[in-house]
């Protein structure tokens, strides 16, 4: 009898595993149907690989998308290079030997499709293209980045399909006790007596400057304690918007001022800092850089934001 109960429940477990799941994202119809627990992932961007690692699903990954990784960084069959694997932020997981199959923007399709991805994830913005032929070449979800709760909802919905709710729940609270632990060193220091405000500017070639309003480290900023010390009434892709030069001139010395370069080649950092306004700004500002090939926000970001810059302004006001 023990033994035909045992089997009844091995087989309804079995049964629940192979029932689709229904995932709420925000692309196409808002809906996709999953298979649970999907073995061969294609992930179009590191942003999307984020949540990927904190789930410890990175060795899943058959395909990679990048808008930073150049041809240098492939082999000649279209693989990512080992050592660019063991380099920067795609270091911080468990990657195997992944082939690159374009942009966010513009992925290769037919690489694509020669994977045979069980999912494909990636991050997105309203406008974004090609959705419907990659959900047809398996089920696709993309979130967005301004989104509320963008990297928490998107970490709790994909740990759903691969039953790692557990995890996922694990490293949200890690990523609060980080930004806790944190705040209470900068109080220590005397951090919000001198800067009770904080600005994110993203500076890029070509000489135009973001102000970052969303997401990208700003959220973690005002996790640690920070007030904003400049708000643009409007955003671009829900996350920031162009600031110019007698905005930031404008900045009161109670605002700290976080220098965020994007990274590669839209890297403007050096020239905004031997410019005027990054010249006047320098008494007040840290300058932090990312990871290479990091995205801009996620749970592991969010954990090495937290730590790194309140090292940087631990060192800056001592």
């Amino acid at each position: 009898m023990k033994a035909f109960l045992l089997s009844l429940v091995t087989l309804s477990l079995a049964a629940a595993s192979a029932q689709p799941l229904t995932l709420r994202h925000d692309e196409g119809t808002g809906t996709v149907q999953v298979t649970r627990d999907p073995k061969r992932l294609v992930v179009l961007d590191e942003q999307a690989l984020d949540f990927i690692y904190a789930l410890g699903l990175g060795d899943r990954v058959v395909g990679l998308g990048s808008a930073v990784i150049g041809s240098a960084g492939l082999t000649a069959g279209g693989y990512l290079r080992p050592e660019v694997l063991k380099t920067g932020y795609l270091a911080r997981g468990r990657l195997n030997n992944p082939r690159f199959v374009g942009t966010w923007t513009a992925p290769n399709l037919e690489t694509i499709l020669s994977l045979k991805p069980d999912l494909i994830v990636r991050s997105t913005w309203e406008g974004n293209q090609h959705y419907a032929n990659l959900n047809k070449i398996a089920p696709t979800v993309g979130y967005r980045e301004d989104a509320s709760g963008f990297w928490q909802g998107s970490l709790r919905d994909l740990a759903r399909v691969f039953g790692r709710q557990v995890q996922a729940e694990r490293v949200i609270k890690q990523v609060s006790d980080v930004n806790r632990a944190n705040a209470r060193k900068l109080a220590a220091a005397g951090v919000f007596r001198k800067y009770p405000k904080v600005v994110v500017i993203s500076p890029f070639t070509g000489g135009s400057t973001w102000l970052y309003n969303e997401v990208r480290l700003i959220d973690d900023l005002r996790a640690l304690g920070f007030r904003d010390g400049l708000k643009a009434p409007s955003t671009t892709l829900g996350v920031g918007v162009q600031i110019s030069d007698e905005a930031l001139l404008g900045l009161d010395k109670q605002t700290l001022v976080v220098i965020m370069p994007p990274a590669g080649q839209y890297n403007g950092g050096e020239a905004f800092l031997k410019s005027a306004v990054g010249q006047r700004l320098r008494g007040q500002s840290v300058i932090y850089n990312l990871e290479a090939s990091s995205p801009w926000s996620g749970p592991l970001v969010s954990m090495r934001n937290s730590n790194d810059v309140t090292r940087l302004i631990l060192e800056a006001v001592k």
